[in-house]
């Protein structure tokens, strides 16, 4: 029996190191892994970037530019620092989007545009340039889309729109201005 009396206040401290152990375990979580893979590190930088995408004619269908392109492989992301997208039409520039920064996704389908972004569609035939001014721009380049809920304003030789949100088809050549549309049309001057 005096050796369970003095044997007691081992156990007792044995027992509250090991609940303190689990208890630690518990709060804390598995842990990181050690492969570095949590991290949000680049694995590719590349600077001065120029990305053609051709079509199954060999005619160039857009081009991709950026002063710099960040790779991160935890999120499979790539980052674009002053991006430029050039999209054409039988060889010849049809539109042009240019932004503060980019973020490609991982499958590199989608493009969105971010920060002091300026889409142009050059002029040609009958159409004047059209200049579209955004903070933020989707765009989807093999569909030939792009879309955005945030304010636009949309600049043309006669007529200046503002509203919130667009959908853009450079396919079907439709654009649809999706809320607080405001407008103003001014006639050119026929000089004699």
């Amino acid at each position: 029996m005096e050796r369970l009396t003095a044997a007691f206040p081992l156990l007792l401290i044995a027992v509250l190191a090991a609940l303190s152990f689990w208890l630690e375990r518990t709060v804390q979580g598995p842990s990181a892994p050690r492969d570095g893979s949590a991290r949000h590190d680049p694995d590719y930088i590349v600077e001065n970037l120029v990305a053609m995408r051709m079509g199954p004619d060999g005619v160039r269908v857009h081009q991709l530019e950026a002063k710099r392109m960040l790779h991160y492989p935890d999120d499979d992301t790539t980052h674009l620092e002053h991006p430029r997208l050039l999209k054409f039409d039988s060889n010849a520039l049809s539109m042009r989007i240019s932004a503060t920064s980019a973020r490609v996704s991982k499958e590199g389908k989608t493009v969105d545009f971010i920060d002091d972004v300026t889409a142009v569609r050059i002029a040609s035939g009958n159409r004047s340039e059209l200049t579209l001014t955004t903070d933020f721009l989707h765009v989807l380049p093999d569909e030939d889309l792009a879309l955005t809920d945030r304010p636009v304003t949309i600049v043309d030789a006669n007529t200046q729109v503002r509203a919130v949100g667009l959908e853009l088809n450079n396919k079907a050549k439709t654009l649809k201005l999706l809320s607080n549309v405001r407008g103003s049309y001014v006639s050119k001057k026929k000089t004699k």
